[in-house]
């Protein structure tokens, strides 16, 4: 497949040398590289493909990385890399020192802001624009962000802060879920010409020169403005929070993007950009299908995704079949996601039980609360979220959940390393904000039986719980039909040994019990963070001349700082080795190879327990 014009733009300067005739035919060649790449590698797909042309507008009219790009989530940057020296590194994209899936700011100096999780980009341009201002610095900084991270209240505090300043701040929402009819699209890229231009602005200036000499007038002037922008665009909103709005345009029409562009490039204060686009742009079955296309692995271009079948069901499966068979049992269970039904298991239970079911959109923060004020009236929520999407509640975790000791279920996915996602995404601090809540019950599944049997277990507590469990398959255990309440805060033995005891958390049972064949050692499947089973830890420690504690979590505050607590309180003196990520922020690369380097395999546990014995 020939890019005869891509290939000769290292960076955005290259871009901006080309005639404007030209970009046409370097977006069909960046899209068609893009879905060649990804297909290779894996990745997100249909977002990449839905901004093509606006990521080539953007770097034609503005000078990049001087003019600041923010990009929200940033799983739609695929073009942009390519096009800011990264095009020949997309080969190692998501893999173990390769490229990464979304922006990082020591990757490259045109990634404005790391980012990963979405509705940031208005905060983080707003700071960047107002520093500009300060230092008299003249750089434009633009935020893009689509439709959906708009749902989210931090976009709203951000717009409400931007339009009460003087900043040079352009916001682009990426809507790209609505079409536009070649009418509409026509009409609303003339207006959005007109609105930006020149022209417009300077009568907009004179009239109100003229009227306000006449306050009246004025006021009714500039209504009249708004009601028709807000009539033909739906722009009053943005209006209203201090923004010039402009748009909706076609954001597949290269030629509107960048006159448009250019047109506010020119102007000064806050600028509200609205562009249409479609996710999965330019390949027939994204298109037909973005949700299947969003995050994919390797596949051919030429067939598409074909659906596995067989194999082990994941972690996420087991819950989503656990929600429908206990919704069947409970009608007071309600099921509740934040923007995540597909990822957290749930499209089984909006289909069966639709009136149940709340995708409450990118609102964490209101996800928690919600779930707290059907708690107070007797319902049972069970709040599917990530692990690192719940960090974003965590204020309403305390306050609006445990303060007040209310059963709310958190079924906990991706907990532990993700891997190609990378730190924005590794659930890895879970064990440590979790278990140092008062009221707060957390369990981690060392298997797909145990994940289901604590789901049930949680859901008959009055008080909040935590089911943590890991990304993709477990060990291969086939979960039982029925549902058995586990004895709250009790560990389990799997193995006896000798000396040596492995005192291991959810997923980290498996490695331990392999370890523990070539250690001797004893084996106990924890199954509790908190509370921990205490007596458990202390009959353990009085016949074994060292305790190991594994979790694939970090190691402060986590489930091994629990075990030392306990040992300390009960005045029991014995060597602990603690295992567990380290200190920093792991990067993002295949799941084995990432727990292979921090130690956490079989073979690392094996060789820091002979380390430990042999000192």
């Amino acid at each position: 497949m020939g890019y005869e014009l891509l290939e000769t733009i290292n960076e955005p300067a290259d871009l901006r040398k080309l005639d404007r005739k030209r970009l046409p035919q370097l977006t069909r060649e960046l899209r068609d590289f893009i879905v060649e790449s990804v297909s290779q590698t894996g990745g997100h797909l249909s977002s990449n493909l839905g901004t093509v042309e606006l990521t080539v507008a953007l770097h034609y009219v503005f000078d990049t990385p001087a003019d600041r790009i923010v990009w929200d989530v940033g799983h739609q940057t695929y073009a942009h890399k390519i096009l800011t020296g990264r095009r020949e590194r997309m080969s190692t994209l998501r893999q173990y020192g390769g490229v990464a899936g979304f922006p990082r700011r020591e990757e490259s100096p045109y990634d404005t802001f790391g980012t990963a999780h979405s509705s940031t980009s208005i905060s983080a341009g707003l700071g960047m624009a107002v520093a500009a201002k300060l230092a008299g610095e003249g750089r434009r900084v633009v935020a893009v962000i689509g439709d959906g991270a708009m749902t989210a209240g931090m976009a709203f505090e951000a717009l409400n802060n931007a339009g009460a300043m003087d900043a040079n701040l352009l916001v682009v929402l990426n809507d790209n879920d609505m079409s536009i009819s070649e009418n509409v699209g026509a009409l609303n890229n003339y207006l959005a010409r007109l609105l930006s231009g020149r022209l417009y602005t300077s009568a907009r200036k004179a009239s109100e020169k003229v009227l306000g000499v006449v306050p009246p007038m004025w006021e009714l002037a500039k209504r009249a403005e708004e009601h028709m922008k807000g009539m033909v665009t739906g722009g009053t909103l943005f209006e209203e929070f201090g923004f010039n709005y402009i748009g909706p345009i076609d954001g597949h029409d290269i030629d509107t993007l960048v006159s448009t562009l250019s047109n506010i490039r020119k102007l000064s204060g806050p600028q509200f950009l609205h562009v249409v686009t479609r996710k999965g742009k330019g390949m027939e079955v994204a298109e037909d299908d973005p949700i299947l296309y969003h995050g994919v692995s390797k596949f051919d271009p030429a067939v598409g995704i074909v659906a596995k079948s067989g194999g082990k069901p994941t972690y996420t499966q087991i819950f989503g079949d656990w929600l429908c068979d206990m919704a069947a049992q409970d009608a007071r269970l309600i099921g509740i996601t934040p923007a995540m039904r597909e990822g957290s298991g749930l499209v089984r239970f909006s289909q069966e039980y639709p009136e149940r079911y709340f995708d409450v959109g990118i609102a964490e923060q209101h996800a928690v609360t919600f779930a707290a004020g059907l708690a107070c009236e007797g319902l049972k929520p069970v709040v599917a979220i990530y692990s690192t999407f719940l960090q974003r509640g965590y204020d309403q975790l305390i306050h609006d959940v445990c303060i007040q000791n209310l059963p709310v279920v958190f079924a906990l996915d991706r907990g532990g390393l993700v891997g190609a996602d990378g730190p924005t995404h590794h659930g890895a601090f879970d064990l440590s904000y979790l278990r140092c809540l008062p009221n707060m019950i957390v369990m981690a599944p060392s298997d797909e039986n145990e994940c289901r049997q604590m789901l049930y277990t949680a859901f008959t507590l009055d008080t909040p719980t935590a089911v943590r469990y890991p990304r993709g398959s477990g060990p291969g255990v086939t979960p039982a039909p029925g549902m058995t309440a586990l004895p709250v805060g009790k560990g389990e033995i799997k193995r006896r040994g000798q000396r040596v005891a492995i005192l291991a958390f959810g997923s980290m049972v498996k490695p331990a019990l392999d370890a523990a064949e070539v250690l001797d050692a004893t084996v106990v499947n924890m199954r509790f963070v908190k509370p921990l089973d205490e007596a458990l830890v202390a009959e353990i420690a009085a016949g074994h001349e060292l305790i190991v504690t594994v979790e694939e979590n970090a190691l402060d505050g986590g489930a091994g700082s629990a075990v030392l607590e306990a040992l300390a309180g009960a005045r029991i003196e014995r060597h602990v080795l603690q295992l567990g990520l380290p200190d920093r922020f792991v990067e993002h690369g295949d799941h084995a190879l990432l727990l292979k380097q921090c130690g956490l395999d079989s073979a690392g546990i094996v060789q820091s327990v002979q380390s430990r014995l042999h000192r």
